[in-house]
């Protein structure tokens, strides 16, 4: 009787310790700094679930919980199930409000579900293309890092390289972009989610898959796990273009991304149009060149080399033909 007292006190010292470890606050990180591309001037993201993300990524509790579960694929897909109920619509206008949505510029103003705001069409004449054929449009909103050459260039954290070989699990491939240019576009949940084509080309009707864990991309978790984009669940295409070579567009899945859905049909493709989109979650495209085919605009470079994202709208100019 008494050593089972013993293990139920010692079972009960032990639940103290880790509930105590697992409330205990997080320190308080850096925020999230970015440029804003229109004005020039450095802001603060609002980041959407940044205690749990905190609590994940900061705490050790937090930590083993992300190891053991959010990272599966079966969190993300039940949670994204979730916001395909009518029930979920409840959340669309605390939403809006919270993080400032443009939903005038969307096709439609009524949802069904909180995932089918989530994917809303916008107005064509809300996103103009770039149109000069020698420029490389932006595929999406969101925040962009650029870099010219990616063997020569920080990821993130000071001292991280980019392993494109891990990325593409191809090394014939990733030998090709080694020495390439690499532009990174950060889709937060406010943001609009469908992306679309930088360049007119030629691509194969289906993407190469990639399996993968559903890490966040949050910069709040690449501060901490730079190689996420190489561990989590990814898919790519090459785009054959005529004036910038074989240019490589892959969509990262991340934490509470219920899927990439791929709408676009065909081979031939043009500049700006419709290639997929993301259901619930943040997420990220990247975007490939081979050496010296692109000179990517240098605002984005400048705020890269000091850490900073920028904002980007789909359709905006990022490079030229080189």
């Amino acid at each position: 009787m008494k050593r089972n007292k013993t293990k139920w006190q010692i079972a009960l010292i032990l639940f103290l310790v880790i509930f105590g470890i697992a409330i205990f606050p997080v320190p308080p990180q850096n925020p999230i700094k970015y440029v804003e591309r229109e004005s020039g001037q450095v802001k603060i993201e609002k980041v959407y679930g940044e205690e749990w993300l905190n609590w994940s990524y900061h705490n050790p509790i937090g930590e083993a919980t992300l190891w053991a579960i959010a990272k599966r694929k079966i969190v993300s897909s039940v949670y994204g199930d979730m916001q395909e109920k009518p029930a979920s619509a409840d959340k669309i206008q605390p939403f809006i409000k919270d993080y400032g949505v443009d939903i005038s510029i969307a096709q439609k103003q009524n949802f069904k579900s909180f995932n089918d705001f989530f994917i809303r069409k916008l107005k064509p004449e809300a996103r103009p293309i770039a149109a000069d054929s020698l420029t490389v449009s932006s595929p999406a909103d969101g925040k962009i890092l650029a870099f010219a050459n990616i063997n020569n260039s920080d990821f993130y954290i000071k001292g991280i390289r980019f392993n494109v070989q891990s990325f593409l699990k191809n090394t014939e491939l990733a030998k090709k972009y080694e020495n390439g240019a690499m532009i990174v576009f950060r889709l937060a949940p406010p943001d609009y989610h469908r992306y679309h084509f930088p360049v007119s080309g030629v691509t194969a009707s289906s993407n190469i898959k990639i399996e993968g864990d559903y890490y966040s991309v949050s910069p709040l978790a690449l501060r901490e796990k730079a190689e996420i984009f190489w561990l989590n669940k990814r898919e790519y295409g090459v785009i054959k273009s005529p004036i910038f070579g074989n240019v490589i567009m892959i969509e990262v899945g991340a934490t509470m991304v219920g899927s990439m859905i791929q709408t676009y049909a065909g081979t031939t493709v043009k500049k700006g149009e419709e290639k997929g989109y993301f259901k619930f979650g943040g997420s990220t495209v990247v975007l490939l060149f081979e050496k010296d085919k692109i000179k990517i605009d240098n605002d984005l470079l400048i705020n890269t080399s000091k850490g900073l994202e920028t904002t980007i709208k789909m359709g905006e100019k990022i490079a030229v033909k080189k």
